[in-house]
Order: structure tokens, then C-alpha cells, then sequence
């Protein structure tokens, strides 16, 4: 059985497919406002593609491998992406909603996080090196063994990260921000 392909299409909020078939592959697509909350993606495979205003809370993705695959002004609470094929994981999210999502241990290097809320997020043993978390919400996010090496958190806050527990070796933080590194410490800045 072959997969089903779909290309260079614009997907609106009816014509996602209700159970695609296993092992489609959606190649430079657009996916505008789809409403895809607690769908099982399961086994699907997106390649250049942009999904804009959806709704993908509590979604399965089971084996989904997100290659090259930009998410802007989504929703995507409580979403397990440590299910995600490791093997080309390549995502960036913008002005998206990704509390209590799971990155754990998943290797993305160089991933953009921007105005985006990630609290309560699961970050533990990921390899973040040379990300981006511009003007994004951390509050409660876990960081255990995670790989911060020359990742951009300057404009991050409301974390609390361990200097102890992470490889922090070059990360770039703000003096306003500062404070999230020390709480292990019980040193406050005033």
C-alpha cells in the first residue's frame, strides 16, 4: 500500500482528512485554522509546511515526523511531542500556546520559540542548543539534563533553571532575567 501524498495544498478548517491514512505525507502545506483538537495524527509526516490559528490540543502524534514545519498563533495544549520520530524533528513555533506540551528528551537544535506561552512544559533532556525563547513564557517549564548550550533566553521569563543540573556554557541571558539561574541558590536580587 502507498502513501498518500499531498502537496503544495492549502488545508482549511473541514478538509484535514478524518482518519488519513497511514503514513500520508503532507509536503509544502498550508494548514489554516483546522480544528484538529485530540485528533490522532499518528504515523503522519509533515515536510516544509505551516500550520496558522489551529487548534491541535491534546493531539496525538505517535511516530509523527515534523521536518522543516512552522506553527503560528496555534493552540497546542498538553501535546506529547516526545512520541514525535526524533529523525528530523525540526519545528518553530510562533505566537502559539504550548502549555503543559512534553519536548522531552527530543533533539532540536536551533528551534525558535517566540511570544509563546510554554508553561508548565516538559524540557527535560532535550537538546535545545543554539534555540531561541523570544519574549516566551516559562513559568514552571522543566529543565533537568537539558542541553541550553548557546541558546538564546534573553528575552525569556518566568523560568527557574538549574546552572547545576543544564549545559548553560554560552547561553545568553538578560540582567532582568537573571534571577531564574540563582533561585537554586536562595540568592535574591533586588
Amino acid at each position: 500500500m502507498s502513501n498518500i501524498l499531498f502537496e503544495d495544498q492549502i488545508i482549511g478548517q473541514g478538509d484535514f482528512p478524518e482518519k488519513p491514512e497511514y503514513g500520508s505525507d503532507f509536503i509544502e502545506c498550508t494548514f489554516d485554522k483546522c480544528n484538529l483538537f485530540e485528533r490522532d495524527l499518528s504515523n503522519l509526516n509533515f515536510t516544509n509546511s505551516t500550520f496558522s490559528g489551529c487548534e491541535l490540543s491534546m493531539s496525538k502524534l505517535q511516530n509523527v515526523q515534523l521536518n522543516n514545519v512552522i506553527f503560528k498563533d496555534c493552540k497546542i495544549m498538553g501535546v506529547d511531542f516526545s512520541k514525535c520520530t526524533g529523525f528530523l524533528f525540526e519545528a518553530n513555533f510562533y505566537n502559539c500556546i504550548l502549555d503543559f506540551c512534553s519536548f522531552e528528551n527530543l533533539k532540536m537544535q536551533g528551534v525558535t520559540f517566540k511570544d509563546t506561552s510554554m508553561k508548565g512544559v516538559d524540557l527535560t533532556g532535550s537538546n535545545l542548543q543554539k534555540s531561541n525563547f523570544l519574549n516566551t513564557d516559562l513559568h514552571d517549564a522543566r529543565f533537568s539534563h537539558t542541553n541550553l548550550k548557546e541558546a538564546n533566553l534573553s528575552t525569556a521569563f518566568n523560568f527557574i533553571i538549574s546552572p547545576t543540573q543544564n549545559n548553560l556554557k554560552k547561553a545568553i541571558f538578560s540582567e532582568h532575567n537573571v534571577k531564574g539561574l540563582l533561585y537554586e541558590f536562595g540568592i535574591h536580587i533586588v
